[in-house]
């Protein structure tokens, strides 16, 4: 995955990147053809790729590309709109003397985890430095120390996370330059790969002139007679009326491309006319369109309880509270497979039971850190594992307030987290009236936590 904008960049595109690395690892079509009986001599030949031989990988392998953008006054300045360290690997551009010189690989990120086993979910860590021209047969070698180490009997250990806990990022570094036959450049431990930019609103396109605007999208539902008004009929409005394209955002959001500078007045006019920019004709607040949920229930058949359904909900309750200017995040999933990467936002809540939900803290709403269970003190139980639903506004209402009252000048929510720490955290949970009750048991820590 790369970011949409860089379709325009003038001066790095990492999303042909990211689609010249999905067409290198495609998997074996000869499956989908026997399948679905494709006509072979209909289907676009791939070239030079990936080997997976007969066993194929142990599991899943995500790739995620940063990128770099222009500010107003030149500058490159980095953009993890993609979340790539949340991927098995993420690559991220180095910027020296405000151009890109190469790329730092990161290594063993991945969100999910598994209820009732030892299971981890972690931020990727920094491997190495390559240049471009030697990225892709880096990537490569990476997946085939994978594919040989990865874990094929027990599915929870399968993922490449697992075997970098167990064997460590320099000996995973090793076995890679034994493929390459090279020694890699080591990683800078402090390279940032940036924020996650959300690309609401009008973006001038770099290499065309022409203007990008992206929609906010609640939790990517684009249907009609919605609170959100008539997203379904605006689109299809839109890309009928407009010489535009339409692109996905990773952050499930909506992004009309190509739209020539006299279009812009009338296309915003569509907008309005179409109820976009309210709920329930009250317009969107900051906490609102910098958070976002799985699709929970509604489809997916892994989901305990509501997060699509409920993080709206949720909003409302704490926008009704005052909180609705902060620009801060809160993340929900049905489940502890936690695909919408709720812990790295500042109130990551997880689907534990029918309207039931775990709070992870520590992250932040730019996404650069790994939200952790509130694990207790002697490391054998975690707090406000199971919350119920209706209580949920009542215990972010009590951390916001403790924030508001003791964070430093322009301290963010997820940062005073970080420097008070969890310990500290959980006293005043305890000690607060409205959730002292909550805090009376704790569960069974049956994940890892570095």
């Amino acid at each position: 995955m790369g970011c949409p904008i860089d379709h325009f960049s003038d001066v790095l595109n990492t999303n042909a990147l990211a689609q010249q690395c999905g067409a290198y690892f495609q998997l074996p079509i000869e499956p989908f053809i026997s399948v679905w009986q494709i006509d072979p001599n209909k289907i676009r030949k791939p070239g030079e790729s990936f080997s997976y031989g007969k066993n194929l990988l142990n599991r899943k392998f995500k790739i995620g590309f940063a990128t770099v953008h222009k500010d107003e006054h030149g500058n490159l300045t980095p953009d993890n709109c993609a979340e790539v360290l949340s991927d098995d690997m993420g690559v991220v551009p180095v910027i020296k003397n405000n151009k890109v010189i190469k790329y730092q690989i990161f290594l063993g990120g991945g969100q999910g985890e598994r209820n009732g086993k030892p299971s981890l979910a972690c931020l990727g860590q920094a491997f190495a430095q390559v240049d471009e021209s030697n990225l892709l047969k880096t990537l490569d070698a990476v997946l085939k120390v994978h594919q040989h180490w990865g874990d094929r009997e027990n599915r929870i250990w399968a993922r490449v996370k697992f075997v970098i806990k167990k064997m460590g990022i320099a000996w995973y570094r090793e076995e890679v330059e034994k493929i390459l036959g090279i020694k890699l450049e080591l990683p800078d431990p402090n390279l940032d790969p940036g924020p996650r930019h959300l690309h609401h609103g009008w973006i001038k396109q770099p290499n065309n002139g022409l203007w990008a605007y992206g929609m906010y999208i609640e939790n990517g539902r684009i249907i009609d007679n919605s609170p959100n008004g008539k997203l379904q009929s605006l689109c299809k409005h839109l890309m009928n009326t407009y010489p535009v394209d339409f692109l996905i955002t990773p952050n499930q959001d909506a992004l009309f491309i190509n739209l020539p500078e006299d279009k812009k007045s009338a296309f915003e006019t569509d907008l309005k006319k179409f109820g976009y920019g309210q709920r329930n004709g009250k317009a969107y607040s900051t906490l609102r369109l910098h958070s976002g949920a799985c699709v929970g229930r509604n489809t997916c058949r892994l989901t305990y309880t509501d997060s699509e359904k409920f993080e709206p909900e949720l909003i409302d309750q704490l926008e009704a509270l005052g909180w609705g200017d902060l620009k801060e995040s809160i993340g929900i999933t049905g489940c502890e497979r936690q695909c919408f990467r709720p812990a790295t936002k500042t109130f990551g809540l997880i689907g534990s039971g029918l309207n039931r939900y775990q709070l992870k803290l520590m992250g932040c709403e730019d996404a650069r850190h790994q939200g952790l269970p509130m694990l207790s003190e002697d490391g054998n139980g975690i707090y406000l594992r199971s919350i119920p639903r209706e209580r949920v506004a009542q215990v972010i209402d009590v951390l916001l307030k403790n924030w508001k009252d003791n964070a430093h000048s322009n301290e963010s929510v997820g940062y005073f987290h970080r420097r008070i720490g969890m310990q500290a955290i959980i006293s005043h949970l305890k000690e607060n009236l409205l959730t002292s009750d909550l805090m009376l048991k704790t569960f069974p820590a049956d994940c890892i936590v570095d």
